[in-house]
């Protein structure tokens, strides 16, 4: 159990203070920069408008890269836990704004790193070894079979309707000996000392983002169900781990504080990245209504008597040297 930090509730003010806080592969043509727009929003189009349900835009790219910040964090740094002994070759699946591939790519400057993405999202400078590709990855994949030495997949589940065509295409592309590597975010929310009542806003919007994605058959993911899909596939010694990541700096250990911190922050957007085309597109509900759920939650998150919390998972699995027939 995380233990809580008095001091955050020595003043009388309910929020947290603002300072610290707030501040298949295709050529990039001119369709595949197609987009919608959305409550003041830019959505992804050309795969599908069902395919991805958060936005594209600008905005959202700020958050996308500090939720890559709060990851490192709450992995101790780590931007991956397969045990990897010069990949040679990585792809990146749902590569967003790039960041990961990016670092990958510097970390491993002998590596080939390949990110794909549906949006033409990334930045146009990258180290040498690395570039971007626009796709699809729940469809068929172009890649040579026994390819990569390492494959990622990161916060993709609201995106994934099957898991068991995607994981065997992983096995494909993967190289005898080679690491595939699942990392999501648990989208749930956790309180340890009863601080958060069943009508939380936070409580509500979540689970009416789940509500929403079991509807279009993708249901959020867990330990034991990012287990059983690389089992199923093939992988052998699948390895499950999770992180705590702390909703405001609540937390009395200093590195969860901080981390808490920068959720906070990420929190500003987050639940109208996530919620509103949800909400909207899966469940019917009014643009108006979807909007005061999505704010009620995020003043819920600056709420410092709530200490609430959620998990990042990660599963990892090695693809045998020999393939069982």
């Amino acid at each position: 159990m995380l233990e809580v930090d008095p001091t955050v509730l020595e003043n009388s003010d309910e929020d947290y203070p603002s300072s610290g806080y707030d501040t298949s592969t295709a050529s990039l043509t001119s369709s595949i920069n197609q987009y919608i727009f959305e409550n003041g929003r830019r959505y992804h189009a050309y795969y599908g408008t069902d395919k991805y349900l958060q936005p594209t835009d600008e905005k959202e790219q700020d958050r996308l890269d500090l939720q890559h910040e709060n990851m490192r964090l709450a992995w101790k740094e780590k931007l991956y836990e397969a045990p990897l002994e010069d990949p040679q070759r990585i792809l990146d699946i749902g590569t967003g704004t790039g960041i990961w591939a990016i670092e990958m790519a510097d970390k491993f400057p002998m590596a080939e790193v390949i990110g794909t993405d549906l949006s033409p999202i990334q930045p146009s400078w990258m180290p040498t070894n690395c570039r971007f590709e626009v796709d699809d990855a729940t469809l068929d994949w172009t890649f040579k079979s026994d390819f990569f030495d390492f494959i990622h997949a990161r916060n993709i589940s609201t995106g994934v309707n099957s898991w068991e065509h995607l994981t065997s295409e992983m096995m494909r592309c993967t190289t005898p000996g080679g690491y595939v590597e699942l990392c999501e975010l648990n989208i749930d929310i956790f309180c340890d000392d009863g601080s958060m009542k069943p009508d939380n806003a936070l409580k509500v919007w979540t689970d009416l983002m789940r509500e929403s994605l079991i509807k279009m058959g993708r249901p959020p993911p867990n330990l034991d169900s990012m287990k059983s899909v690389l089992e199923k596939a093939g992988f052998e010694d699948v390895t499950v781990l999770k992180a705590m990541e702390p909703v405001g700096p609540w937390a009395k250990n200093p590195t969860m504080k901080r981390l808490g911190a920068m959720v906070l922050l990420n929190m500003e957007s987050a639940f109208e990245s996530y919620g509103m085309a949800a909400f909207t597109r899966v469940l019917d509900m009014d643009v108006d209504k979807a909007r005061g759920l999505c704010e009620a939650a995020r003043r819920a998150s600056r709420n410092k008597n709530y200490h609430t919390y959620t998990y990042y998972y990660r599963a990892y699995g090695r693809k045998p040297m020999i393939e069982k027939q």
